[in-house]
């Protein structure tokens, strides 16, 4: 069997050493346990800022790492989906703390104390962990006091583990998210990033690619009669949410967006490129 090497950390010079006797490569090391600590982080396919990006990190996700200090970058496999590719040295950091809690709003500002008046340190996207140590409150808001020095308000904050009822409510608030091949934050997203993070949110695991999300997630059916709310819809290269039985929740690169049509208006656009409807699929939720 041929293993992905987009999930699976081998280069002919160094590899993974759970690969040992499955691959050959020069040298067979343990990965390091690190955590993310930008807000997002570029996971690109070479050591390079102008590599193509495959996925991105976010704060407080554990990954592996496997070689440091390539010209600043690290070659990483992150923990959550298996995706193994390059980051930037600087925004990798200690694995400990461990977060205890994950950002439910699209994008949340960091304060530098309890204080909605003082400029914002910076933000996080939806999905990114971060360790709470206490809270505070003033006359505007109640505060989480984040390590290793923020305030974030409360109720962009949840529990790691509490899930949302309802993945396809997740999904629709990054309409008008502007595309990003690779993107998963509010700030650019892509089809299988829109699919995986709202799942995340909702305690589904979905891997990264639109085609092994087809394979892997859920129950397939038919064809795409009788459809209904969550229900995923595939093509090649590409993923969306059936908002209900006629509409399609997507991020796209026709409309440089992530935005709502009917189901049959994309399946005669996307077909007319030579590219029909591969499969279906049904979530278990709840």
């Amino acid at each position: 069997m041929t293993l992905n090497p987009r999930l699976n950390a081998f280069r002919d010079d160094l590899a993974d050493a759970r690969l040992e006797g499955q691959v050959a490569a020069a040298r067979f090391v343990a990965g390091r346990p690190a955590r993310v600590t930008a807000a997002v982080a570029p996971l690109r396919r070479q050591p390079r800022a102008d590599a193509p990006l495959d996925t991105e990190a976010l704060h407080g996700e554990a990954v592996s790492v496997f070689e440091e200090d390539r010209e600043g970058w690290a070659w990483v496999q992150l923990a959550a989906d298996g995706y193994v590719g390059y980051l930037p040295t600087g925004a990798l950091g200690q694995a400990d703390p461990v977060p205890t809690h994950v950002v439910i709003a699209p994008r949340t500002l960091v304060f530098p104390g309890p204080d909605i008046k003082r400029p914002p340190l910076g933000d996080v996207p939806m999905g990114a962990a971060v360790r709470v140590v206490g809270e505070a409150e003033d006359h505007n808001a109640r505060y989480a006091l984040v390590e290793p020095a923020g305030a974030i308000v409360i109720q962009h904050l949840a529990p790691i583990g509490q899930r949302s009822p309802d993945y396809v409510a997740v999904a629709e608030r990054f309409l008008g998210v502007p595309y990003l091949w690779g993107g998963k934050t509010a700030s650019g997203i892509d089809c299988s990033g829109l699919v995986q993070i709202a799942c995340a949110m909702a305690g589904i695991a979905a891997p990264r690619d639109s085609s092994v999300q087809e394979r892997e997630v859920g129950t397939r059916l038919a064809g795409v009669e009788a459809l209904q709310r969550g229900d995923l819809v595939f093509w090649p290269g590409h993923v969306g949410i059936m908002l209900d039985g006629e509409r399609l929740l997507h991020a796209n690169a026709h409309h440089m967006m992530t935005a709502i049509e009917p189901l049959a208006e994309a399946i005669a656009r996307i077909a007319a490129k030579g590219a029909p409807v591969t499969g279906v699929r049904r979530l278990a939720v709840g």
